[in-house]
């Protein structure tokens, strides 16, 4: 067996090609919910959706979010009608008071659905719909996922790091902004001054999580910060990761972020945003693979590779020097 850490778009690109090297009814893959929201009372969960939809075999490549060839009428008559009624545009959160009212996944990430700063795509809206009524009729994230997991046919094992909230605030000069509003609201700014995850210290990760991370892991390419680091923040899954086999995926070479916010966000944190600050970030792994044309030295055992993630021939490519790297730690 072999779990693969996932969040944002690096790791799913990786797991694009990996099933001629990791099988994959051998394969979990456990997803960040830090970047999760409820967005007009749906539960959102990215991170999730992008590997459901992967393996569901209908997610959208040229974004890598949501459903390929959708439809957008609800988000767009949204958008309309808030113009219309002159109503502000988003990101609008709730008032404070709701943030911890209501369902508790959704603590602290709680928005109007009012003109709705993000893209929502019809088909995608009825997973969150779903989502979200199986989840007031008493299941856990976990159950829940693993029901919409049954009705996309997947035959790799999809967990939540956690049913318990954990949200990612990116600290600003404007003010504290959970990741969404500062990403998709706000284009990646302001600065990045720190980030926290809020509801980590009384999160945990849940037995079917642990139980995974018992086997060889994967991290892809993806964020360290907010793709990763809330899944860091709970305890039990960083104790975890020092007890069994680990090979991470650079998403730099040297210093060049492949895609995305990292290195804003690394730096924000106090990381060097490069391959050497990737390493500092996991300490508990036990090898790393690096572009062919990285030669940052590391104290672990390194396996080079083209790690562009183009297309399912370049991932099974990297997927392969993965293989090789777990050949020389587990």
């Amino acid at each position: 067996m072999v779990t693969f850490l996932a969040g944002g778009t690096g790791t799913p690109k990786l797991l694009a090609g990996a099933d001629d090297v990791f099988s994959p009814a051998a394969t979990a893959v456990v997803a960040n919910t830090g970047d999760d929201i409820e967005l007009g009372g749906h539960l959102v969960c990215p991170d999730l959706d992008t590997v459901l939809f992967l393996d569901g075999d209908v997610l959208d490549r040229e974004t890598w979010w949501g459903i390929a060839d959708d439809t957008a009428e609800t988000h767009a008559e949204l958008t309309r009608l808030a113009d219309a009624a002159g109503l502000d545009g988003g990101p609008r959160y709730l008032p404070e008071d709701a943030q911890t009212a209501g369902r508790d996944i959704a603590r602290w990430r709680r928005f109007s659905g009012v003109a709705e700063f993000m893209h929502i795509g019809d088909r995608d809206r009825a997973v969150h719909v779903t989502r979200t009524s199986l989840l007031d009729e008493g299941g856990s994230l976990t159950e829940v996922t693993r029901t919409l997991a049954d009705a996309f046919g997947l035959d790799r094992t999809l967990l939540p790091m956690s049913d318990d909230p954990v949200a990612s605030i990116i600290h600003t000069p404007s003010g504290p902004m959970h990741f969404q509003e500062w990403w998709v609201g706000h284009n990646g700014e302001p600065a990045v001054e720190d980030v926290a995850f809020r509801g980590s210290e009384a999160a945990s990760a849940t037995d079917a999580v642990l139980t995974a991370l018992d086997d060889t892991v994967v991290i892809g390419p993806s964020n360290p910060v907010t793709s990763l680091g809330p899944m860091l923040a709970l305890d039990d899954i960083e104790q975890a990761l020092r007890e069994t086999p680990v090979v991470a995926v650079s998403p730099f070479i040297e210093d060049t972020v492949f895609s995305g916010p990292a290195a804003d966000l690394m730096a924000g944190v106090g990381l060097e945003p490069s391959t050497a600050g990737v390493a500092e970030a996991y300490p508990f792994a036990d090898a790393f693979v690096l572009d062919d044309d990285d030669s940052t030295p590391l104290d672990v055992p390194v396996v080079r590779t083209d790690t562009t993630l183009d297309d399912a021939t370049d991932a099974e490519r990297v997927n392969r020097a993965v293989e090789t790297a777990l050949s020389e730690v587990a």
